[in-house]
Order: structure tokens, then C-alpha cells, then sequence
């Protein structure tokens, strides 16, 4: 018998505090630094991070972090209050409601101890990436795991590994794409970020990653883990929803940083190519993030549509994500009771 409410700890990546270069600087070093972004041995690792990255990006990675903030604030923590308001609301007084962020605040150290102060029976962990992927979901768990070993007592844990094609969730992307002419398009990418191919074999048990032309395409007991099969996952259950045709869309992967190979093909490439094929006007969709962001707001509707005008093309628009949706609100909701 579990006594007390049942704990709800929702988990976002993170943004920085401010849109400065002192803020952005202070986020990047922590995110970079995990063994599970960057899985550099850990002198390499932090000569990257400490001497190279993070000191030449922050500034400008502020400027952008200017040009997406918002009154509130950075709309991912903005929109992540929403929700954990809003499912404390839907759950009722059986169940507390905690937002956290892996990097900077709120931690995920205040936001346990918060649960625990309350005294509750047991901790559902769920992160806030529809797709698995070690460097978000597996961080998320690992650091709720390392923190909850230093303390004497322990409750009950469920951890939410992914919800990829959870249909409520594909629903709601669906909703949202039909606020657009889908016929007025010449083609619809769904472009997710991405990881290098270095991590998408590591996370392979099954000597299955990269062996065959096409391996991510479909899901199995094989790949059931693999971030890039489960993206694709995402975008068939989208599509088949919506009625595309195969050669209707493109599955893409974007914010490649550095010089080995990412997962493919690169969003950026397709972009490029769908413009010297003719293409005019592009509608994207963004599945891995379930807030609008500085990867869907900044880094499409900017940097991406500027390289598509650029090679010809005219017009791209952005299916907006799940954000403060009530029915997303219902739908974690529904997910953790």
C-alpha cells in the first residue's frame, strides 16, 4: 500500500536564465559537460567545452536567446509552467506536480526535494522528449537516479522511457498541421535534432545501427531504443494521420555541431535540395520538442528559411508544437496517472 500523493517530476533540457552572454555561457558549460552530450573522455571533453565552445558561442548564442524571449521569459520554461500547472489541475489534489530542467533551473535537485518534502508515496519521472535518445531522456533518468542515491530513504520510481507515436500526442501535431492549406505546399519536412551516428551505434545492442541502407525506416525489437527509428515512428504516425503519400515528405535531422557525421540526412541539405528541385514554399514540422524553442522558432523560421530564399525558394512555415495545448496538458495528464 503506498501512502501520500503520488509525485508527477515533468523534465525539460533547460535554457538559460537571461538572454546574456554571462547566462547563456553558465547553461552551455553545464549541458555540454554531460558525458552523455558530449561522450568525449572527460579531459578532452572539458578542454572542448571550457576552452572552445562554450566561450566562443555564448555570445552569440545569446543574441538569438535575445530574439526568442519572450515578457515571461524563455518560452520552453514558459510553456513548461503551463503545463505542470495545468496537470497538477487535471490530476487533482491526489497527485504534486513539479517542473524541473535538466540544465539550470528549476533543477531537478529542488524540484525532488520538493516531492520529497511533501512527503509523497512515490515519483513518476517523466521526460519531456517524446523520443529516447541517452543524451535527454537517459541523462534525464541517470541524474534523478544519482541524485535520489544519496538520500536514506527512496520511494517508488517509474521512469517514462518515450511516448513517440502516442496517439493523443500525434493528435495533436495533426490539429495543429491543419491550420495550413497541406495542398498549398510543395513538399512537408519533419525535422528532428540531431545526434552524431557515433551515439545512434553506441545505443545499439544488437549489431543493427548503420548495417543497412534504410535500417532506421522501421521499428523492431532490434531498434526499439534507437533515437532515429523511433523519429521515424513519430513522422509515419503524423503522415498516416494527415493522409501523405510517401513522396509527399522527407524525415530530416538538424543542429549538427561539428565535423563527424550526424544522423541523416541533414535538414539543412534537404532544404537546399528541395530548392534547386523547384520547390517553393515548405511547411516543417518539429516532433522531437514538445515546446516551441531556439531549435523550431530561431533556428527554422530564421536560419533555415533564410538558406531556403537564398536558393530560391519563398516560403517556409512551422507547425507549432504542443506547447500550452490543453489537450497536451490532458494528454501527459492521462500518460502518468
Amino acid at each position: 500500500m503506498t501512502f501520500g500523493k503520488k509525485g508527477i517530476l515533468l523534465v525539460n533540457l533547460g535554457t538559460p536564465d537571461a538572454p546574456s552572454r554571462g547566462a547563456v555561457y553558465r547553461y552551455l558549460k553545464e549541458f555540454l559537460l554531460d558525458r552523455r552530450v558530449i561522450d568525449y573522455p572527460w579531459l578532452a571533453r572539458n578542454i572542448l567545452v571550457r576552452g572552445i565552445i562554450a566561450p566562443f558561442r555564448s555570445g552569440a548564442s545569446a543574441k538569438l536567446y535575445k530574439k526568442l524571449w519572450t515578457p515571461e521569459g524563455s518560452p520552453l520554461k514558459v510553456y513548461g509552467e503551463q503545463l505542470a500547472e495545468g496537470v497538477q489541475k487535471e490530476l487533482g489534489d491526489e497527485y504534486h506536480v513539479e517542473l524541473a530542467m535538466r540544465y539550470q533551473s528549476p533543477s531537478i535537485a529542488s524540484a525532488l526535494d520538493k516531492l520529497l518534502e511533501a512527503q509523497v508515496g512515490e515519483i513518476t519521472v517523466f521526460p519531456l522528449f517524446p523520443q529516447y535518445a541517452s543524451a535527454t531522456t537517459g541523462s534525464v533518468h541517470e541524474e534523478v537516479m544519482r541524485l535520489l542515491a544519496k538520500k536514506d530513504t527512496i520511494p517508488a520510481v517509474k521512469l517514462i522511457n518515450s511516448y513517440y507515436d502516442d496517439p493523443r500526442m500525434v493528435d495533436i501535431f495533426v490539429e495543429n498541421a491543419r491550420k495550413y492549406d497541406l495542398s498549398s505546399y510543395d513538399h512537408i519536412l519533419f525535422s528532428y535534432h540531431g545526434l552524431p551516428q557515433r551515439q545512434l551505434r553506441k545505443a545499439d545492442t544488437c549489431n543493427h545501427c548503420l548495417k543497412t541502407e534504410g535500417c532506421c525506416e522501421n521499428i523492431s525489437i532490434k531498434n526499439q531504443y534507437c533515437y532515429s527509428a523511433q523519429c521515424y515512428g513519430t513522422s509515419y504516425a503524423i503522415a498516416d494521420k494527415l493522409g501523405l503519400k510517401k513522396e509527399e515528405y522527407t524525415i530530416c535531422f538538424q543542429s549538427r555541431l561539428g565535423p563527424e557525421p550526424w544522423a541523416q540526412p541533414y535538414t539543412s541539405k534537404i532544404i537546399e535540395e528541395r530548392a534547386e528541385n523547384g520547390d517553393k514554399r515548405l511547411l516543417v514540422f518539429c516532433p522531437a520538442f514538445v515546446s516551441d524553442c531556439l531549435e523550431t522558432t530561431i533556428e527554422i523560421t530564421d536560419e533555415y528559411l533564410e538558406e531556403f530564399e537564398e536558393k530560391g525558394g519563398d516560403h517556409l512555415d512551422l507547425v507549432e508544437s504542443l506547447n500550452g495545448n490543453p489537450k497536451w496538458i490532458k494528454a501527459v495528464a492521462e500518460m502518468v496517472r
